[in-house]
């Protein structure tokens, strides 16, 4: 992962798209002419689905419900025709129409989809005899012949809008809200992958309205209908999958040879339409769903070469999408193939295998905008239509390969998608969207953590932000531009996000703003979301209100300290004052000395918040020089440092009183005649040496009591090591040693 600083003579990040979206705006001229050609093209969707509506609405049907029985006969399940009542459960051998012709009717007469007729000669006889009821019909009366002679007449009065059936609605809205959605995506930005994402939108929405066709009730179709619904479909679905690969060849990565290879989708695309449309190719089903699979592969090929030259999420999360449309599709495709030669297996089971396919197909797109804003209705819609398709196809595959009965073969794959739904389903949700959860704890701790490391060096706070952001997001690449953002945002449609580190100021030219721009999250293998921009807001919020909460609480500790450190120097320290100039003996006056000494060494600590260790280590000598020289014995004093560090309180007192205590018992207890100090602090390690000539020995030996079990204490609360050992020729030194020794900048 790589950090870097962008400027605006960069060429990489002024290229990148990211860049582009800090910079651009819309115009409000275009807003305003962009609505009004939106509000246009809605007005023109309603209206044009409302004539289908009224069309299909004024075409005339036979109000009936029929099935196929198991021989591929027609039969009559039930009818609100009174005169029909008598005659449910049998079958219907043919229609004939009010001027005599008689049309021959089985189980084709319920199979209004050419398009998923697999094979061509009974799709052509399909055609045939829904064409031929839709003339029986026409004459608003026909007469139903059964397989026992008996003919029953019956009314064929236009469906209206109720005979629509009530599938018929939400398709035929889902295709508009597509249709929409296609149009609002190019409203936004007019550019070349937008106007694909319309055709595939609108290629989608077609598919949908022959489907809500498709659904409608009763036996009978609008005259024509059937015989042009293949080649709409066929170029619904070809061209779809030809947008996918042309898209895909040009976002989120271009990649070499984009036009080539667009150029070859789209002539396989409309090469193969040509063929069907000129009757020059045979198993038009089998060449339609080759194409397609082909094209799906061509489109996931795509999307890896793309990720290779630059993981960008959009691209791993798209490949996880056409993986799972294309897997879905050959579900579904093997499923139709198999079933084909069943005779036992119904036509409309497949049929709904289909249109859940494409239903889930539908709602993958309406999803891809909207990837970077987490609609969950949205995903959870593709998940559960995805899963319908797993069931049907798998339904067909059960009846078709173990011979299993409907309703048993249903039931099985509804149990087996609804078991992997249940044990899988925030799996698969991730796998789509790339999504992940960062934990409460995670959170906390690497908030806490870098919260106490700003507060110790406050002019590393946009590098520790950095750090944290990293350690939450795992981009590939972190950079840092002088832009004035006030809060977190989605760039690039979610591959990257952009975080406030510091707003700026004009009135003070030394603070400029900056922002942290955050590329491809999770290594690149998903997008920022809307969740993701809030958690940044809410890190960068709680990081600020830790570090001022911390400096408060600071400033009262040292607030606090100064008043302790007055309070024992104007009281206890008067006092021992008089009881030095009161003392009976040298020696009680000597050790309220003493005791004054340590009592100035509490009330510095206590009262200064941090010390300059040059500042510290002349006090040390000056205290050391003062007290050696009453004793009579002579200082070595070596300081060596790389740097001139702050040193806290904890650190000078703890310093301060080992260095005292060392040398109290050189002079006291050793009667040496000098003391050699050496202190060096290079990088962050630091090490303290005090050696004298005294009568000490033999340092294992010792029962440390309360004077070197306090330098013990006091190493260690600095984090390090001290040992004692016999200083040659006679003596003792003892060595300090902190390996990381950590300061105040």
């Amino acid at each position: 992962m790589n950090e870097r600083t962008a400027t605006a003579g960069d060429s990489v990040f002024g290229a990148s798209a990211f860049e582009r979206s800090l910079d651009q705006r819309l115009p409000t001229r275009w807003i305003g002419w962009r609505l009004r050609l939106l509000v246009l093209v809605a007005l023109v969707g309603c209206v044009a689905t409302f004539a289908l509506m009224r069309w299909l609405a004024t075409s005339p049907a036979l109000d009936a419900v029929f099935q196929a029985g198991p021989q591929g006969q027609l039969v009559l399940v039930g009818s609100e025709v009174r005169a029909l009542e008598s005659r449910v459960g049998q079958h219907v051998v043919a229609v004939v129409a009010a001027d005599g012709t008689r049309v021959p009717v089985d189980a084709l007469a319920l199979q209004r989809a050419p398009r998923w007729q697999v094979d061509d000669a009974r799709r052509a006889l399909q055609v045939r005899q829904q064409e031929a009821l839709a003339r029986a019909f026409a004459g608003g009366g026909a007469t139903l012949a059964f397989a026992d002679g008996q003919q029953v007449g019956v009314p064929t009065p236009p469906r209206g809008f109720v005979g629509l059936g009530l599938l018929f609605w939400p398709l035929a809205a889902l295709a508009l809200l597509l249709y929409l959605i296609g149009v609002v995506v190019v409203l936004v930005r007019v550019q070349l992958r937008n106007w694909l994402y319309l055709v595939m939108a609108l290629c989608q929405a077609g598919s949908l309205l022959f489907i809500a066709m498709e659904s409608m009730r009763g036996l009978g179709w609008p005259l024509g209908a059937s015989s042009h619904a293949l080649m709409p479909r066929l170029a619904f679905d070809l061209c779809a999958a030809a947008a996918c690969v042309h898209a895909f060849a040009l976002h989120p990565r271009r990649v070499p040879g984009a036009n080539l290879i667009a150029a070859g989708g789209w002539a396989v695309a409309l090469g193969l339409l040509l063929l069907v449309q000129a009757g020059m190719l045979p198993g038009v089903w089998w060449w339609a769903q080759g194409t397609m699979l082909l094209l799906g592969a061509a489109a996931l090929g795509v999307l890896s070469w793309s990720y290779r030259i630059e993981a960008n999420p959009f691209a791993a999360v798209m490949r996880r999408f056409g993986g799972i449309a294309a897997g879905t599709l050959l579900l579904v495709t093997v499923g139709v193939a198999v079933s084909a030669g069943q005779p036992g297996v119904p036509h409309s089971i497949a049929v709904i295998g289909s249109v859940v396919w494409y239903v889930f197909f539908a709602s993958l797109l309406l999803l891809v905008p909207f990837l970077s804003r987490s609609k969950q209705v949205l995903r959870e819609f593709a998940l559960l239509a995805g899963i319908s398709t797993v069931a049907t196809s798998l339904d067909l595959l059960f009846v078709a390969i173990f011979s299993l009965g409907q309703f048993s073969s249903l039931t099985l794959a509804v149990f087996l998608s609804l078991g992997v739904y249940a044990a899988a389903r925030q799996w698969i949700l991730n796998q789509m969207v790339g999504t992940s959860v960062l934990t409460t704890e995670r959170t906390f701790e690497q908030l806490y953590r870098i919260a106490r490391e700003v507060q110790e060096q406050p002019s590393r706070y946009a590098t520790l932000l950095a750090q944290l952001l990293r350690d939450l997001f795992e981009p590939l690449e972190t950079l840092r531009v002088d832009r004035p953002v006030t809060h977190a945002a989605l760039l690039g449609g979610g591959s990257a996000m952009v975080v406030p580190v510091r707003v700026g100021s004009p009135n003070d030219p030394a603070r400029p703003p900056l922002a942290l721009v955050l590329r491809f999250a999770h290594r690149g293998k998903r997008l920022f979301t809307s969740e993701d921009a809030r958690l940044a807001d809410r890190v960068v919020e709680q990081l600020r209100r830790a570090v001022a909460y911390d400096q408060a609480v600071e400033r009262g500790r040292s607030e606090e300290r100064q008043r302790i450190a007055q309070d024992l120097h104007d009281d206890i320290g008067a006092r021992l004052l008089t009881l030095m100039y009161q003392a009976q003996t040298p020696e009680m006056e000597d050790y309220i000395r003493h005791t004054l000494l340590d009592l100035k060494t509490l009330t510095r600590g206590l009262a200064a918040a941090d010390h300059r260790l040059s500042h510290a280590a002349a006090e040390w000598k000056s205290d050391l020089t003062q007290r050696l020289t009453a004793a009579h014995v002579q200082l070595g004093w070596n300081f060596e440092t790389d740097r001139d560090v702050r040193l806290s309180v904890v650190q000078w007192s703890a310093l301060t009183r080992v260095l005292r205590e060392l040398v109290s018992n050189a002079i006291y207890h050793a009667h040496a005649t000098r003391v050699d100090v050496t202190f060096s602090l290079n990088g962050a390690r630091l090490t303290l040496s005090v050696a004298d000539d005294g009568n000490g020995r033999d340092p294992q030996s010792w029962s440390h009591g309360l004077g070197l079990g306090g330098v013990r204490k006091r190493v260690k609360l600095l984090g390090g090591e001290v040992r004692w050992r016999e200083n040659l020729p006679r003596g003792i030194v003892c060595d300090v040693t902190v390996a990381e020794f950590v300061a105040k900048h």
